[in-house]
């Protein structure tokens, strides 16, 4: 009798390796051109950027932490990391410009980044209870689905950016050349900095979906 094992284990692995090959080139992508120097921080480009597109309301913070950079349209504030505040890379620049490129994204009425604040929050709370609530549902079968509904809405919000991230970065691109912020020798990098950006978005994107949608369906298979 054929069982769905046999798929759930295929589609896990080729989901998760295209994950981790995606992962591994953003990882490439930033030891390359984290030692390539730009003739202005991370901090500096994006206030150029957000200035020079009547957006000098915007604030621009500096939080601990790595890869923690975001654009909170709530409060109209960009937040970025130590390393990307402060640092004088291409690498910086790139990550910098992505999170400039949410910004565009509010100014121009993209009704996607009205929600972004709010949508990572809940991503966030929706993946980590769901998960919790997944592994109790074992034993407490009501809450399984309880939990399962949490997780698919933190997947759904996932998706739902996903986009979004694309978006930014092609405003961003847009944004630097236009500025002429990094040398014409440069500009490739910055771009594939941006690039890589979107791409590790997708990469956790698909393991979730995967973790959520093997889960789900195991729990199925113990309870036919």
């Amino acid at each position: 009798m054929l069982t769905a094992e046999p798929f759930i284990l295929l589609a896990t692995v080729i989901a998760m390796g295209l994950a981790t090959c995606a992962q591994i080139v953003v990882r490439l992508t930033q030891r390359q051109t984290k030692g390539r120097a730009a003739p202005l921080s991370g901090f500096a480009a994006a206030r150029r950027m957000l200035d020079e597109s009547g957006l000098r309301e915007i604030r621009i913070e500096q939080i601990p932490g790595t890869f923690s950079d975001h654009y909170e349209p709530q409060h109209r504030v960009l937040r970025l990391s130590e390393g990307v505040y402060h640092g004088r890379s291409l690498a910086a620049v790139g990550a910098a410009a992505q999170e400039v490129g949410h910004a565009l994204q509010h100014a121009h009425g993209d009704f996607r980044v009205r929600i972004l604040g709010v949508a990572g929050i809940a991503a966030s709370f929706g993946s980590g209870a769901g998960i919790i609530l997944m592994f109790l549902g074992i034993v407490f079968g009501p809450l399984f689905w309880l939990g399962a509904c949490l997780y698919s809405g933190a997947v759904f919000l996932q998706l739902v950016n996903l986009p979004t991230e694309v978006n930014a970065g092609r405003r961003a691109k847009r944004k630097l050349m236009e500025l002429a912020l990094v040398p014409e020798a440069g500009r490739r990098t910055v771009c594939r900095v941006i690039d890589a950006a979107s791409l590790n978005y997708l990469a956790v994107t698909l393991q979730t979906v995967v973790a959520s949608t093997v889960g789900i369906l195991r729990y199925l298979g113990r309870r036919a």
